[in-house]
C-alpha cells in the first residue's frame, strides 16, 4: 500500500507552491499517525486572532518548550518522571510529547502562557500594508491638444 501521493503533475506549471506540497505531505503523515496526546483546541478569538489550547496537566513551565520555525509552531513536553509513589491507578499521562501546528501566511505567535493546566498559545494574523487591498484612482485620459486643434479648424 502506498503511503504518499505524488503531487508533481500539479506543480508542473506553477512556481513557489513547494510549501503547499510539504504541508499536504505532513498532514497526510499526521492523519496516519493518529496522535491524540495531548488533547488540544484551536479557537478563533477575534477577526485576526487565534488561540491554541493544549491540555498539559502535570507539566510545569520548565517542562514545556514552544518554538516557531518556518511557519510551524512546535510544542514539546518532557516531564521529569515522578515514580516515587506506588499507584493503584495511574490515569494522568505525563509522557513526553511533540505537537506541530502549521501556520498560514502572515500568522505570528503573539505569546504563550500556562493557565490551570492549559498551555495557551496566542496567534495573530498581521497582513503587511503592501498586501492589503487598496483603491486605485482612475484618471481620465485627456485628448491630445493637436486633435482638438484639428477639430476646431474644420
Amino acid at each position: 500500500m502506498r503511503n504518499t501521493f505524488d503531487f508533481s503533475p500539479l506543480f508542473r506549471s506553477s512556481v513557489g507552491f513547494d510549501r503547499l506540497q510539504r504541508q499536504l505531505d505532513s498532514a497526510l503523515k499526521f492523519s496516519q499517525a493518529n496522535e491524540s496526546y495531548p488533547p488540544y483546541n484551536i479557537e478563533k478569538a477575534g477577526d485576526d486572532a487565534y488561540r491554541i489550547s493544549i491540555a498539559v496537566a502535570g507539566f510545569s513551565e520548565e517542562d514545556l518548550d514552544v518554538t516557531v520555525d518556518d511557519g510551524t509552531v512546535t510544542v514539546t513536553g518532557k516531564s521529569q518522571a515522578d515514580d516515587s509513589g506506588t499507584y493503584l491507578h495511574r490515569g494522568i499521562a505525563r509522557r513526553a510529547f511533540e505537537r506541530r501546528f502549521h501556520l498560514a501566511d502572515h500568522v505570528k505567535v503573539n505569546g504563550a502562557q500556562l493557565v490551570n493546566g492549559l498551555l495557551e498559545i496566542d496567534l495573530v494574523r498581521e497582513i503587511p500594508e503592501e498586501l492589503k487591498p487598496r483603491k486605485i484612482a482612475i484618471q481620465s485620459q485627456k485628448q491630445p491638444q493637436m486633435a482638438l486643434d484639428q477639430k476646431k479648424a474644420a
